[in-house]
């Protein structure tokens, strides 16, 4: 099995059940309140473990008792913390969500020392793999900080995973150094131009990311499933139905699995039915990282 090398956010969710998600300048009484471990990169860094993939985790937590328990957490799930560095100056991150009683929810994000993780404090140990070894990246780290780990893993013919959640402008040149790109709907409209909301339009969001240097595209379209534009292969792949309690992590459990699948040889789409399996159980339960399955379950 190739190792899966995960550079990416840490932070701690403080999550609200709500009826319903407040309107802008509305307060409004809630339910239950958790406190989770979350952020993109340690989510899909967590997923990956648990469908027993080999993890490598790389981050920035602060020098706090969030990033304490954070590196606790990732050491239980058996990932590989060496390269997690310490910020003695930023807190760790930190994210508030609301989740309402369709499982829908709204977030805002405090990056804290995930805004720092810098070129600088990735080392070059981590670059020493195999060709086999896949990088699995977000976007809630600096974009200059994915662009440097993108260049030089494609220089050693490493495979590129990226996750460009949340949305943001990417560059040409960090597009060509990827080998799979997994944008959701909203985000494949922010990279494209063309707003997705079926097989067609996703179609040609996926064309368009290819035609400008992606190897393998997969835009998640939520309980439509997962649209993979990938050699030959160009179509919807569906996911099976459930009834969603919380959807706050499914992307970051399906770009883990996918991670997963992928490292062990399996074709893309193959990986892609993994991946929607491990994401719908996800959404049945509460939680961010809590939400994973195992690969028992699968």
């Amino acid at each position: 099995m190739s190792r899966i090398i995960v550079i990416g956010s840490s932070n701690t969710d403080m999550v609200i059940k709500s009826k319903k998600l407040p309107a802008p300048g509305e307060t409004i009484l809630g339910g239950t309140f958790m406190m989770n471990p979350g952020g993109k990169g340690a989510n899909q860094a967590v997923a990956a473990a648990r469908l027993n993939g080999k993890v490598t985790f790389v981050t920035k937590t602060g020098n706090d008792m969030f990033g304490d328990e954070a590196i606790h957490l990732f050491d239980k799930e058996g990932i590989d913390t060496r390269y997690i560095i310490k910020d003695p100056k930023n807190p760790s991150g930190v994210a508030l969500i609301t989740v309402d009683e369709n499982g829908e929810n709204s977030i805002v994000v405090a990056p804290g020392s995930n805004g720092t993780l810098s070129a600088y404090d990735i080392e070059d140990e981590i670059f020493r793999t195999d060709k086999n070894d896949l990088f699995l990246m977000q976007l809630e780290i600096p974009v200059t900080t994915v662009e440097f780990v993108a260049d030089r893993a494609m220089s050693r013919e490493n495979r590129v995973i990226l996750n460009p959640a949340p949305a943001h402008y990417l560059s040409d040149d960090l597009l060509k150094c990827l080998y799979l790109i997994t944008p959701n709907e909203t985000e494949a409209e922010i990279l494209t131009g063309i707003k997705v909301q079926d097989e067609t339009t996703a179609g040609k969001a996926a064309a368009k990311l290819h035609n400008k240097g992606v190897q393998n595209v997969i835009i998640t379209l939520g309980a439509s499933g997962a649209y993979v534009l990938s050699g030959n292969i160009a179509k919807m792949i569906p996911v099976i139905p459930v009834k969603a309690v919380d959807t706050t992590a499914a992307g970051d459990v399906f770009n883990g699995a996918l991670a997963v699948a992928i490292s062990e040889g399996k074709k893309i789409e193959e990986a892609v039915v993994f991946a929607n399996k491990a994401a719908s159980i996800s959404v049945t339960r509460m939680g961010a990282q809590a939400s994973a399955p195992y690969r028992k379950e699968i």
